[in-house]
């Protein structure tokens, strides 16, 4: 069987690819455009993409005698892919769950000491060379401890962000999610978003992407505390960004973390020149180790599709 590996992955990934299929790694590291799409369905059995790769239901349209039987996702979210159509044109979906949790609950607490303590605001004046040294009313930011936190989204990666929130800074955890969740520490779910919104300290969002689009909108961000910050780590669309700038701009908000854009790779130039805006290029799971674990949990679900077994982790 022939698989396409649609980016550059660590070797041990595709070292493992290449035990059990006949492997094309595809060099580039942009997203693949519409015609390598249409051609990655008609020329491989089985395709291994990633963010951004836009399996469209226009995209199995367009290959109506596909080769491919199986896109095997790299990541956890695979709103890129019209997962409907996929099954219409008889074409398995997994993703990889688990993998992905700690370091992405990672990126999010690192993101709320940022923008709760200022400190991309701060690194930025000592390499500008204008730090003028220690005061005590210099650069006061809010301390996190004790504070009470909001989880958007109360799934693997949730519960870590919640579990970090409550053991590591002894915060009050709330959340709001379709369905109540079991924790071993005290989680309180509020029913309504804009509810949890105007009770927090921090509001996380940590939903998957998709028919979340603009779930946090000006409604919830106007329901927020002057001194609350705002951190996403989910997919950029969940966040109106135009409202987001709005929001900072009026001082509504104290501040925002952002790891994923609306528009990614795309980020508004609003954003770049605020200071109380914390921007990192999609760091979540940007470890060797987790992308490596991810790599070869996408590739165990090639091999079993290759070998007729049931898939680990189907969408």
């Amino acid at each position: 069987m022939k698989l396409l590996i649609t980016r550059p992955l660590p070797a041990l990934v595709v070292d493992a690819a290449r035990k059990v299929f006949d492997v094309d790694v595809r060099d580039n590291t942009a997203v693949m455009n519409s015609d390598e799409l249409r051609a990655s369905l008609r020329d491989y059995d089985v395709v291994l993409p990633t963010l951004g790769d836009m399996y469209s239901a226009d995209v199995f349209a367009d290959v109506p005698e596909a080769r491919a039987k199986m896109l095997a996702n790299f990541g956890v979210g695979f709103n890129h892919i019209d997962t409907d159509a996929a099954r219409s044109a008889g074409v398995e979906v997994t993703n990889t769950p688990g993998a992905v949790t700690d370091a992405t609950a990672d990126i999010a607490m690192t993101l709320m000491l940022m923008s709760a303590r200022r400190a991309g605001e701060g690194e930025r004046m000592v390499r500008a060379n204008e730090w003028e040294g220690w005061h005590p009313t210099q650069m006061l930011g809010l301390h996190l401890s004790g504070k009470h936190v909001g989880i958007v989204g109360m799934g693997r990666i949730g519960q870590a962000i919640a579990r970090r929130c409550h053991f590591g800074f002894g915060m009050t955890v709330s959340y709001f999610n379709r369905s109540r969740k079991t924790m071993d520490f005290p989680a309180t779910q509020v029913e309504m978003l804009v509810a949890l919104a105007a009770q927090v300290d921090v509001l996380v969002v940590a939903v998957p992407g998709g028919s979340t689009a603009h779930l946090i909108n000006a409604e919830i961000l106007n329901a927020m505390q002057s001194h609350a910050h705002l951190i996403n780590i989910a997919r950029g669309e969940v966040v109106e960004e135009a409202a987001l700038i709005a929001a900072l701009q009026a001082c509504d908000i104290a501040g925002a973390g952002l790891d994923v854009y609306e528009f990614e790779p795309e980020v508004p130039d609003a954003l770049k020149t605020m200071e109380n805006v914390t921007l990192l290029p999609h760091l979540g799971t940007a470890t060797l180790e987790v992308r490596t674990s991810m790599g070869l949990m996408a590739v165990e679900n090639a091999v079993a599709f290759a070998k007729g077994k049931p898939l680990p982790n189907p969408v």
